[in-house]
C-alpha cells in the first residue's frame, strides 16, 4: 500500500511538470450511482467528468469549464433525504453517516410538490455542500453552482464545480468523487457502475470499455514515462511470442489491417516470450524508444493481442472501441456488448452535426476458427431485432418508451453473436418496417442517408439505416435486415451494395417485429460477397447447404430486361452482365428473355380459375401485411399504451396508418384468400417455372435475372409527393415474396445523371436481382463470390461511387 501511494504521489508530480508531454487527451467520463433507502425511498445520481487538454491554446475560461456534474432524482411516498454531517470550520472529517430521517422536509416545489400523483423530494443541499467543500478545499475548485430543473422522473438538483487549470490533481479528483460516492456508510445500499471513457490519442477518438479482458503484472517505474489519463495508459499486447526484430513489421501490417490499433499504443509493449524489461526503438521515426514487458497475464487469463488500456494501479487491461461519427443518420443505438452476453448503451460522442458516435473494436482481438467463423465481424442490426438488455423502437417513438427493454436475444442474432459476430448498433427500419419515403414519411425519426450520389436519394426502406451504412462506411462489415416485400433488396440496389432476400422460413424470427410472418424473411447486406456464405451458414444453420464448388445451369432466363440493341448505360451493363454471366458459366450456356405472364396464361394451374397474375395477386401483398401486422403489433401495441396513457393512443406514421385502415376495411375471408392465392402461386412457380434438380451442386434448373435499379431514375429526399398509398399491384419483385425462393441484389457499376441538387453530373449505382430455386441459397452467395474472383464483378467501395470517394454530406 505504501508503495502504491508512493506510486501515485510520483506520478501526479510527474503529469504536472510535463502536462505536455503527450497527445492524449481525456474527453469524458462517465458513472451512475444508486441509492436505495431502508424506508422506501431511493436516490438515482449521475456523474460526469469533462477536461480540456491544457496543450491546447484556449482562453483560461474556456479551459475551466465544469468537470463534474451531479444530477439526482428522488421520488418515494416517504422522507428520504440524506443528511451529512461535517466536521468544523468547513474542513472535512471524512465520508459519515447519513441520516435517511423521517424529519427531513420535502423540498417546496409550490403547485408541483406532487408529480404525476407522487411526492417528489430532493436532495439536500448539505450533501451538494459536502462535495463543494471536498473539492475547495482539497483541490482549489470554483464554488459549486446549483440548479434546478425538471426531469423525465421529476423536480431534479444539479451542482457543477468548476474545476481550475490544475492537471496534475484532476486524476485524484476523479478518483476522490468515485470513492466519495461507492465509499458512503449509507444505511442503505449503493451500486456504482462506470459506463466507460472517451479519449484522443493521437487526434484519434477512442472509447475505453468499462470491462477489463485481462489482468498483467506490472512494475510500478517500468511505465513512467507511458503518457496517462483518469490513470489509464495506453499499451500494446503481443499475444504470441514474436521476436524484438520483428515488431516493426507486426506493427505496419497491423496498421494496415486494423483501423482501431496506432502508433500511440507501443509506448509500452506486453510481449509473450519476453524474459525481462527492455528499452527499444521500434519505428526510426520515433522520438522515444518503447518498453518492453514480458507478457505475465494472471493465471486463467488469455490476452488476445492488440490495443489496450492499462489500468497501472491494478493491472487490469480494458479494450479499446474506434470511435466514428454515423454521418449517414443510419443508427438508432450504439451498442456495447456486456461479459454476460447483455448490451448497453455505449456512452460516448465525438464531435458531429446531429449524428450518434458508434465504437468499433480492434480486429486485432479475434481469431476466426471453426466454431467461430464470424469472429470480430462487425454487424449493425435492424431495430426490429431484440437484443438483451436493449430497448427497440421499430421506428416508433412512442414504442421506445411504452416497453422495457428485451430480456433475451432474438434466436436468429444470438447464432451470429455465439459464432463471434460483434454487434455495434442498431439501424433504423422506416416505421414497423412498412416502405416510407424520405422525407416527409418519416416523422418518428429522419430517414438514413443514401450516400451515393449527390447524397439526398432516398435510401430505400425499410432495411433503410441497413443499406445506407453499407454503403458509408467501410468500419462496418454486414449489416442485418429484414425482407418482406423488397426491404433489403430495395436499400442494396441503390446502395450499390450486395443484398439477399433468403428462402422463406430458413431460420426462426421470434424476437423479431413481424410485417407478415408468411412473408418475412432475415438477410444481410454487405460489400464483401466473400463474407455472405459464411454469415448465411451461421444464420441458417442446418437450412443451408454451402457450395464448395458450383456446376451451374446452363439456362439463363430474363425478366424484363431491355433490348439487346439499346444504347441506354443502364441497358448496357445489364445486358453486358448478362453476356459475362453466360460466358462465366460456358459456351453451352443459353439466354432466353420470359415473359410470367405469359408463362403464367400457358401453364396456370386450374386453381386460378382463368385469372391473371396481376388479377390473383393484386391485393395479396397488401392484405398479408395489413391483416397480419394490425393483428399482431398494432392491436397489441394500442392495448398496451392506452392502459399506460389513460386511454390514449399513440402516433404512427402516414404509412402504417394506410396500410392498417386498408386491413380494417376488408371482410374476414379476405386473408384466407390472399393466403391461398399466394399457395397457388408458389407450388406453379417451383414446380414449372423454377424446380429445384437433384444434384446439389447444381440445385437449381436455371438462373433468372431481373432489373434491380437502373440508376437514372432519381428519387429525391426534398420531393412533395401525395399521401402514403396502399401497395396494390403486381410486380417482378413480388416473385420471390410469394414463391418463397431465394432472390439476390448484385451491384454491376455506375451510370452518370445530372443532379438537381448539386448541379454536377453524379454517379448512380445500376444492379441486378437473381433468382433460383427455392432451397438453392448457397449458390447464389457462392456465384457472387466466383463472378467477383473472376472479374465479373468488383466488390463495391464506400462513398459517393461505388469507386470510392467522400460522399457528398458527411
Amino acid at each position: 500500500m505504501e508503495q502504491d501511494k508512493a506510486w501515485r504521489v510520483n506520478e501526479a508530480k510527474r503529469v504536472r511538470e510535463e502536462p505536455n508531454a503527450s497527445t492524449l487527451t481525456p474527453q469524458g467520463l462517465g458513472t451512475s450511482v444508486h441509492f436505495a433507502s431502508p424506508e422506501g425511498g431511493s436516490v438515482k445520481a449521475s456523474v460526469g467528468l469533462m477536461w480540456v487538454n491544457p496543450s491546447q491554446n484556449q482562453s483560461a475560461a474556456a479551459v475551466e469549464r465544469p468537470l463534474q456534474r451531479l444530477r439526482s432524482e428522488v421520488r418515494g411516498d416517504r422522507a428520504c433525504i440524506p443528511k451529512v454531517v461535517r466536521g468544523k470550520q468547513g474542513k472535512i472529517s471524512g465520508p459519515q453517516p447519513i441520516n435517511w430521517g423521517p424529519a427531513a422536509k420535502p423540498v417546496s416545489l409550490g403547485n408541483r410538490a406532487h408529480h404525476d400523483g407522487v411526492v417528489v423530494r430532493d436532495f439536500e443541499e448539505d450533501f451538494l455542500a459536502y462535495l463543494h467543500n471536498l473539492i475547495h478545499n482539497r483541490y482549489h475548485a470554483a464554488p459549486l453552482e446549483l440548479g434546478h430543473g425538471h426531469g423525465q422522473h421529476g423536480w431534479y438538483k444539479t451542482g457543477a464545480a468548476v474545476m481550475e487549470r490544475r492537471p496534475a490533481s484532476f486524476g485524484f479528483l476523479v478518483s476522490q468523487i468515485f470513492l466519495l460516492l461507492a465509499a458512503l456508510p449509507l444505511v442503505a445500499s449503493a451500486r456504482l457502475e462506470s459506463t466507460g471513457i472517451s479519449v484522443k490519442l493521437n487526434q484519434v477518438d477512442y472509447y475505453i470499455s468499462p470491462f477489463s479482458a485481462a489482468n498483467v503484472t506490472v512494475g510500478l517505474d517500468e511505465l513512467k514515462d507511458v503518457p496517462a489519463v483518469f490513470g489509464f495508459k495506453p499499451v500494446t499486447v503481443v499475444g504470441t511470442p514474436t521476436v524484438k526484430s520483428d515488431l516493426a513489421a507486426l506493427f505496419k501490417n497491423w496498421t494496415s489491417t486494423d483501423d482501431v490499433f496506432n502508433r500511440g499504443f507501443i509506448g509500452a509493449v506486453f510481449l509473450a516470450g519476453a524474459d525481462a524489461v527492455s528499452k527499444q526503438t521500434i519505428f526510426n521515426c520515433s522520438t522515444s524508444g518503447s518498453v518492453i514487458l514480458p507478457l505475465d497475464a494472471y493465471p486463467g487469463s488469455t490476452v488476445p493481442s492488440g490495443p489496450y488500456f492499462l489500468e497501472a494501479a491494478t493491472g487490469r487491461l480494458f479494450p479499446v472501441y474506434r470511435l466514428y461519427v454515423d454521418f449517414a443518420g443510419a443508427f438508432s443505438t450504439s451498442l456495447l456488448q456486456r461479459p454476460d452476453g447483455s448490451f448497453q448503451a455505449l456512452s460516448a460522442q465525438v464531435q458531429s452535426s446531429s449524428s450518434l458516435t458508434i465504437g468499433v473494436p480492434s480486429r486485432l482481438y479475434y481469431t476466426r476458427t471453426v466454431d467461430k467463423p464470424l469472429a470480430g465481424v462487425r454487424i449493425g442490426v435492424k431495430d426490429i431485432f431484440a437484443l438483451k438488455g436493449v430497448k427497440q423502437s421499430n421506428g416508433n417513438r412512442a414504442w421506445y418508451q411504452l416497453y422495457p427493454a428485451a430480456e433475451q436475444t432474438a434466436p436468429a442474432m444470438q447464432r451470429l453473436i455465439d459464432a463471434g459476430a460483434v454487434m455495434i448498433g442498431l439501424q433504423k427500419p422506416s416505421q414497423f418496417a412498412n416502405g416510407e419515403s424520405p422525407t416527409a414519411d418519416w416523422v418518428d425519426y429522419h430517414a438514413p442517408y443514401n450516400p451515393r450520389g449527390d447524397g439526398y436519394q432516398d435510401p430505400s426502406s425499410s432495411s433503410s439505416g441497413a443499406g445506407a451504412s453499407v454503403a458509408s462506411y467501410d468500419w462496418l462489415d454486414i449489416a442485418i435486415g429484414s425482407d418482406t416485400g423488397g426491404s433489403i433488396r430495395g436499400p442494396a440496389g441503390v446502395g450499390g451494395v450486395f443484398g439477399n432476400r433468403p428462402s422463406h422460413g430458413l431460420v426462426t424470427l421470434d424476437g423479431a417485429m413481424p410485417l407478415s410472418p408468411s412473408l418475412d424473411t432475415v438477410g444481410f447486406l454487405l460489400r464483401d460477397p466473400h463474407l455472405w456464405d459464411v454469415a448465411n451458414d451461421v444464420i441458417f444453420s442446418g437450412n443451408y447447404t454451402s457450395v464448395a464448388k458450383a456446376s451451374y445451369p446452363k439456362r439463363i432466363r430474363t425478366v424484363g430486361f431491355p433490348a439487346a440493341n439499346a444504347t441506354e448505360p443502364w441497358a448496357v451493363l445489364l445486358n453486358g452482365f448478362v453476356q459475362k454471366l453466360a460466358g462465366f458459366i460456358g459456351s453451352d450456356s443459353s439466354v432466353e428473355p420470359m415473359v410470367l405472364s405469359n408463362e403464367w396464361m400457358s401453364s396456370g394451374p386450374a386453381g386460378a380459375n382463368g385469372s391473371s397474375l396481376d388479377e390473383m395477386l393484386r391485393a395479396s401483398y397488401a392484405v398479408l401485411i395489413a391483416k397480419h401486422q394490425t393483428e399482431l403489433v398494432r392491436d397489441p401495441f394500442y392495448r398496451d399504451y392506452a392502459a399506460a396513457f389513460d386511454g390514449r393512443k399513440p402516433f404512427v406514421n402516414p404509412a402504417p396508418l394506410a396500410r392498417w385502415a386498408y386491413g380494417d376495411s376488408l371482410p374476414a375471408t379476405a386473408l384466407s384468400d390472399a393466403l391461398r392465392n399466394k399457395t397457388i402461386f408458389k407450388d406453379w412457380f417451383n414446380d414449372l417455372v423454377l424446380p429445384r434438380v437433384s444434384d446439389e451442386a447444381q440445385c437449381t434448373s436455371s438462373i433468372v435475372l431481373y432489373p434491380s435499379s437502373i440508376g437514372s431514375g432519381q428519387s429525391y429526399r426534398n420531393r412533395y409527393s401525395g399521401p402514403p398509398s396502399v401497395p396494390l399491384g403486381f410486380s417482378t419483385s413480388r416473385v420471390s415474396v410469394f414463391a418463397e425462393v431465394p432472390d439476390s441484389v448484385f451491384p454491376l457499376g455506375e451510370v452518370v445523371a445530372r443532379s438537381n441538387i448539386t448541379g454536377h453530373d453524379e454517379l448512380y449505382p445500376v444492379g441486378v436481382d437473381v433468382l433460383v430455386a427455392k432451397g438453392c441459397d448457397g449458390l447464389l452467395a457462392r456465384l457472387a463470390a466466383d463472378l467477383t474472383d473472376a472479374g465479373v464483378l468488383k466488390v463495391p467501395k464506400v462513398g459517393r461511387t461505388m469507386e470510392g470517394g467522400v460522399p457528398a454530406m458527411r
